[in-house]
């Protein structure tokens, strides 16, 4: 019988609050790891949990390489697959504290959704990542068109998220208010502005040329002084569609709406480096471009601590382990410089050696 037994709606749903009340996940995680449950149900044939046993978990895992994508139509990546294993292993890890599952299911029955190691190694292995330069991303800016609203916004925001590094969710939900022109800032309040771990902070935009400044500037003076918008109107306002001769859906202006989600924001990122007849780089890989520029500018610890904390990371670390990967013709360039004759003098060595204990300092440790 293909339906979920009571007891199955239940647990999935005190699941899922588990996970954002207690783990505090987001929801587009929580969707994930529901989305991965419902897979093993349909594998199952929706038995009640409590009967799993370890011949489900291996002919889960089997069966998840056989699936196919969606999206490209081919087998599912072994990440996709670790993923899922993973969230079905936590789910079952959190089943067996729970009372009617407790007694009813094996620890180590549970370790059988481990993949190989051969497969996790694969599953985990980092893949090159495709960051624009700031040279590009300027490129495209200039070349976008602003003789319309709409252009005028799309340009704005193009140039918005290069100042400041802000996830996409944070630019559709950001409001007027949010935006200090003379000190440059951009105030992401949590309770209005949707933030990562709805964190609040402030970031100050980045030195990344006149070009970004002079584009939000004139976009946030043309929403108040022409448009009349107040504080509390959106930054970015959706597109408003109207029915044309032919009864078709067009853009005809701006709406003092925000956007419900990212969708927009991306494609206006895929045509303005069409437009510039380059790769696409979509929204959250400037935060990846702006790591690389501060390691290219920072000059001491502190300087990219200062960095790492405008992009929202409490710990330097992150900016590091998340976005901070040598490129492969940085990697050879620094091996080549590795192999000349050192060209620091000892008081060099010593200055750095000094700032680096500050920085440990500075870090706690």
């Amino acid at each position: 019988m293909n339906k979920k037994s009571t007891n199955n709606v239940r647990i999935i749903y005190e699941y899922s609050k588990y996970l954002s009340e207690a783990k505090r996940l987001d929801k587009s995680t929580v969707d994930g790891v529901m989305k991965s449950i419902n897979r093993f149900e349909e594998y199952v044939g929706y038995i009640d949990f409590n009967k799993f046993r370890a011949k489900h978990a291996i002919g889960f895992k089997k069966y998840l390489f056989t699936k196919k994508s969606i999206v490209t139509g081919n087998n599912l990546s072994k990440a996709t697959i670790l993923t899922a294993t993973r969230h079905l292993k936590g789910f079952y890890q959190y089943l067996i504290t729970q009372k009617g599952y407790r007694g009813k299911i094996n620890y180590s029955d549970i370790e059988y959704f481990n993949l190989s190691e051969k497969d996790t190694r694969i599953a985990n292995a980092k893949r090159p990542k495709k960051v624009a330069t700031i040279e590009q991303i300027i490129k495209a800016l200039a070349m976008m068109p602003s003789s319309t609203e709409i252009e005028m916004r799309d340009r704005a925001l193009f140039a918005f998220v290069v100042l400041t590094g802000a996830r996409d969710g944070a630019v559709a939900s950001a409001k007027i208010k949010h935006i200090d022109i003379t000190e440059q800032s951009f105030y992401q309040d949590a309770r209005e502005v949707n933030t990562k771990f709805s964190k609040s902070f402030t970031t100050y935009f980045f030195p990344v040329g006149e070009l970004p400044l002079k584009v939000l500037s004139e976009w946030v003076g043309y929403l108040i002084n022409e448009l009349g918008y107040k504080p509390n109107d959106p930054l970015f306002p959706k597109t408003k569609l109207s029915h044309n001769k032919n009864q078709q859906f067009e853009a005809t202006g701006l709406l003092k709406d925000h956007w419900s989600n990212a969708d927009p924001i991306r494609k206006v990122f895929k045509r303005a480096f069409e437009d510039a007849e380059l790769p696409y780089f979509n929204p959250h890989s400037f935060r990846n471009t702006l790591v690389r520029l501060g390691e290219n500018l920072c000059r001491t610890p502190e300087e990219f601590k200062a960095w790492s904390q405008n992009l929202g990371h409490e710990s330097v670390l992150t900016s590091f382990y998340s976005y901070g990967d040598v490129p492969d013709y940085k990697q050879a360039e620094l091996l080549r410089k590795l192999a000349k004759p050192a060209e620091g003098t000892s008081s060099d060595i010593e200055e750095q050696f000094k700032q680096f204990m500050q920085f440990q300092k500075m870090m706690g440790k």
